[in-house]
């Protein structure tokens, strides 16, 4: 049975004060890249989150990081991409058995909701069982803790490697005193907690990525798209 060639794009519906007090959400390009990719590629893609509410980064719209056609498809109200952002779908509108991948984009407010996204979880854990895809980019790993292979009784991660945005990201950036009062496990913890392996990019901003087996991991937004082009790659083997 050849799987579904549907996308569930999982978005964080946390919204919090971080960047000196503007605030964290969905760090745009981790959605966006990855939706232009899957769509080019002849995949319908939904977007979800836990809650059906969104909001952006507010460091990922800056003109460092939202440029071009990026920046003018984001701010285009009657895109694809951000009329399905305006419409955020949530988990109960989702029939699981429809979609072949599961990818969770990210943004630092991922850590806040993620781990208690049952509907999203529940969702990835449908798609994984029928032999589908779960993978994430930057703070994504927050969602696989929730995500438990029936099979194993375990994270689908599991035994795996995977990538994320590390530690040393964190505290490049100046976060980690902010990041520590959440109270939320970071990426590495995830790894460590779920007996799998972390795998650092070279550097905290470098595109990096990690294919293993059914699992595609990115390290950060840079990666946002290769992972999304290593999700097709793979998903085409299956």
């Amino acid at each position: 049975m050849s799987l579904p060639r549907r996308v569930v794009l999982a978005c964080t519906s946390a919204i919090a004060p971080l960047h000196q007090g503007h605030s964290t959400g969905i760090w745009i390009n981790e959605a966006q890249h990855p939706f232009n990719v899957f769509r080019q590629a002849g995949f319908e893609v939904d977007l979800v989150s836990e809650t059906g509410q969104w909001g952006e980064d507010w460091l990922s719209v800056q003109p460092d990081f939202l440029t071009g056609k990026d920046r003018e498809n984001y701010e285009d109200k009657s895109s694809e991409f951000r009329t399905k952002l305006d419409n955020m779908l949530t988990p109960d509108k989702i029939d699981a058995t429809r979609y072949g991948i599961f990818f969770a984009s990210a943004g630092h407010a991922a850590l806040l909701d993620y781990p208690d996204a049952k509907g999203l979880q529940d969702i990835a854990i449908q798609i994984w069982f029928r032999g589908g895809m779960v993978c994430s980019v930057c703070h994504g790993p927050a969602i696989f803790p929730g995500i438990i292979d029936p099979a194993t009784g375990q994270s689908v991660v599991h035994g795996k490697t995977f990538t994320g945005f590390g530690t040393q990201g964190e505290e490049d950036m100046g976060l980690a005193a902010t990041l520590y009062k959440w109270g939320k496990p970071w990426v590495e913890d995830v790894a460590k907690a779920l007996g799998a392996t972390y795998a650092p990019a070279p550097g905290p901003w470098d595109a990096f990525h990690v294919v293993d087996g059914r699992v595609v991991t990115g390290t950060n937004p840079a990666s946002a798209q290769e992972t999304a082009e290593a999700i097709l790659e793979v998903f085409e083997s299956l």
